[in-house]
Order: structure tokens, then sequence, then C-alpha cells
């Protein structure tokens, strides 16, 4: 075989075979394609698609083009779930908690955002020591001994999606379900889960704005990760306004102490049930999704949620005195309201506006080695339909710098719209694939 050969194969329309596969993933692993060979063949599958069993090899390639931890020793049933990602989503902190507080392992290896705010590494770097750069060993030994681990990507794992990933961001690949299918499930299925639940958002301030798109991608991820021994379930939630009531990293971290404490935002305590419940059930902990949410309600009224996440805290040399003292935290010089310009009722929050202002005061990266601004965010966001009196607070802005606060303001300005009519928010939790 030759590089040449195997892109012309898939740039005319051919199915390839698992070793044609496994050859390209090759390399983009040890470098023997250059990348302008890479850059053709995610162009010509990005173009020609591919095949349910051809997404499925190309994950099994990827997910074994470095280690995959190997949890067998551990007797408890292990879960996890992935998001798609979206603006003010904190869900897996509040939600890893409360699953590892059921019983159940949660072996979670999360990433960092680009654009909009951070991801979920970013969110728990803003609590002040805490490692997210573990070794598979001691990944393996923590979720051994408390049965909840967040780390990032190490570099023996999945080395193949990094390098892919960091082509397709640059040669327009991005949005292509059997590349964005495999860059997931490599990952996680790399990590050692049982079973996975995956929360695929659509709506304007998503990665997938279109709903059928997104339903595509949902299928795609049930189908290979089931086919390959992992079995999966995944919701499409809505994302039009912003999840919770604060975008920015610290801001949304003292938001999942309050969910652990019993007051989190609806919203977002009605996307981590969905979840939670889902993955209790393929964990088979829970027969009922009411028995699963009981069990998950349970955590955190006896606080044995919050003191998981505490645990974990301190194992990743966090400090864990943020959990009693948000205010420990990073904290932002400057805290602004935006103040109503009228009576009425909120009736839009345009999710993508509030996460590019969140951009703007810093609380995101637009490249990947730009830093972000841990203490930058809104918080106080109000939601649509609720009432709202003039000159009362729209959100509360943190920055750092007068200039961003300006720009930032005039952001919001515009995405938050006060009228006559309540606004009424799509379902949120809209579908499960695969139950």
């Amino acid at each position: 075989m030759y590089p040449q050969h195997v892109i012309a194969r898939k740039r005319d329309g051919h199915a390839l075979t698992g070793d044609e596969i496994k050859y390209f993933v090759r390399g983009a692993t040890d470098g023997s394609w250059a990348d302008y060979q890479l850059s053709a063949m995610l162009m010509a599958i990005f173009l020609r698609g591919m095949t349910a069993v051809e997404t499925a090899a190309l994950t099994d390639a990827m997910m074994r083009s470095g280690s995959v931890a190997d949890l067998g020793a551990i007797q408890r049933p292990k879960a996890d779930k992935h998001s798609t990602g979206g603006v003010g989503d904190k869900v897996s902190l509040p939600l890893a908690a409360m699953i590892a507080a059921c019983g159940v392992a949660v072996p979670m290896i999360s990433g960092r955002g680009l654009g909009h705010s951070g991801g979920t590494l970013d969110k728990l770097e803003s609590i002040p020591g805490f490692r997210v750069r573990l070794s598979l060993e001691e990944y393996r030994s923590q979720v051994d001994r408390i049965g909840l681990c967040l780390i990032g990507q190490t570099a023996e794992l999945a080395p193949a999606d990094r390098k892919l990933y960091a082509l397709r961001d640059v040669t327009g690949t991005i949005e292509c379900v059997p590349l964005i299918c495999a860059s997931i499930l490599s990952k996680k299925l790399a990590e050692g889960t049982d079973v996975l639940v995956g929360d695929v958002k659509f709506g304007r301030g998503a990665f997938m704005p279109d709903k059928a798109k997104a339903r595509e991608l949902a299928r795609a991820l049930v189908s290979v990760s089931t086919s390959m021994g992992t079995p999966m379930r995944a919701i499409l939630t809505a994302m039009d306004e912003p999840l919770g009531r604060t975008v920015g990293n610290a801001l949304e971290v003292a938001e999942s102490i309050d969910c652990l404490e019993g007051r989190g935002p609806a919203d977002t305590m009605e996307v981590t049930y969905a979840l939670g419940e889902q993955m209790l059930l393929l964990a088979r902990v829970a027969r009922t999704p009411a028995e699963a949410r009981e069990k998950l309600a349970a955590t955190i009224a006896s606080g044995t949620a919050r003191q998981k996440f505490v645990e974990m805290v301190i194992y990743q040399g966090g400090d864990a005195r943020v959990v009693d003292e948000p205010q420990r935290l990073p904290q932002a010089k400057l805290k602004v309201p935006l103040l109503a310009p009228r009576s009425g009722f909120v009736s839009d929050v345009d999710a993508l506006a509030v996460a590019l202002a969140a951009l703007r005061l810093g609380a995101g990266r637009t490249r990947t080695e730009d830093k972000v601004d841990h203490a930058v965010g809104v918080s106080e966001l109000v939601k649509m339909g609720e009432p709202i009196e003039a000159g009362a607070p729209l959100c509360v802005i943190h920055a750092n710098d007068d200039p961003a606060l300006a720009e930032a303001r005039a952001m919001l300005a515009k995405a938050i719209v006060v009228g006559d009519a309540k606004g009424v928010p799509p379902k949120l939790v809209d579908e499960v694939i695969g139950a």
C-alpha cells in the first residue's frame, strides 16, 4: 500500500478495508504519512463519508494507536459520559460525583474548550493546585481507591487523534460525523469504561446547531460504541440559552458546588439527572429511571456526592477548602451588573452571543495555546420567561480589564432581550437514542 493509492480509493467513493484504515492511522501516529497526505485523506473522508463498518474500524485503530487503560481489576461497574459541549455546561462536575457516590466508578478523561468558555479541565484548573495531568498509573490507582478521577488526555492515549484533530482544525474537516465519532470514542473507549452516555447538544449555542445532524451523530456514536463492546446511549439536549446561571470557569465550579448542595439551577439539574439515570441503568445498578433518579437524589440529600467531590479534589492536589469557601476560587477585579432597560419578561437569552461575550472577557480560547482567565465570565444570568423589573440585573459581568468589560457589556445587552411576551425555550431533554 501507498498513501496516494488509499487516498484515491476513498476519493473515488470506495469503502476502505480494515488494513487500509490501520495504515492511515499508523501513518498519523508514526509520521510515515506526510501532513499533506493526511489532510488529503481527511478531506476525502469529509466529502465521501464512511460506512458504519469503516467508522468502527477507524475508531478502533485510533484507540489502539496508543495505550488502552486496563481497569479490569476494579470490581465496581464503570461508567462515563461525554458532552459535545455547550454554553455554561458544567454538568460533568456534579454528575461524576453523584455517580461515584452511587457506587459506580467514573473514569473520566475530559478536554479543554476551544472557543466560548473553557472545557471541563479548565474549570477544574480554576481550583488552586488541582492536577489534571496524571499518569495512567495514577489515574488507575485513583479510580480504584475512590471511584472517581477527572483528567486530561495523556500522551499514551489515542495519539493518532491528537494529530488528526489538529489537522482537521485547520483543513475545514471538523464537521464530519465519522471523524467526530472516531475522535470522541477513540479517547473514551481507551479510558477503560464499561458503559458510556453521550450528551449531544443542538441549538444555536451547540457545536452542531441542526437537530437532525446532532441526531445523526448521536446514532453513529451509539452504534459504533455498542458494536465495539461498550454499551452506549445518547441524549439530545437543547442549547439555545446557557445552561445554568453562570458562564466562566471558576464561576461554573462554584455553581457545581451549589448543585451538590441541592441549590443547583433547575435546568442544570434536569440534564444532570437525565444523564445520570442512563448511566445507572446501563451500569445495572438501577432497574428503572425512577429508581435511578431516587438514588441520585439521595446522594445530594445525604451529602455523599459533595464528599466524593471533596475526595477527588484532595486526591488531585486541589485546595478542597473551595467547597466550603467558594471565594477562594479566582476572583475578577471588576464585577458589574447589566441592568434591564425596561420591565417585562426575558424573551431571549442567546447562548452563542453570551458565549462570545465570555470569550471576549478571556474565559475561553481561540487557539489551543491561548491561556484562559479562570476568574472572568457571567453570573446571576436570567432565564427565558422570567419577569424582570426595569433597573434589575440581567446578569453580573466578571472582568479583569475595562476594554473587555465594555465590549462584553455591549454584546450581552444585545444577547439578553426583554419584551412583553415570555420567551419559551425548547424542550431541554429532547430524545434518548439507543434506549
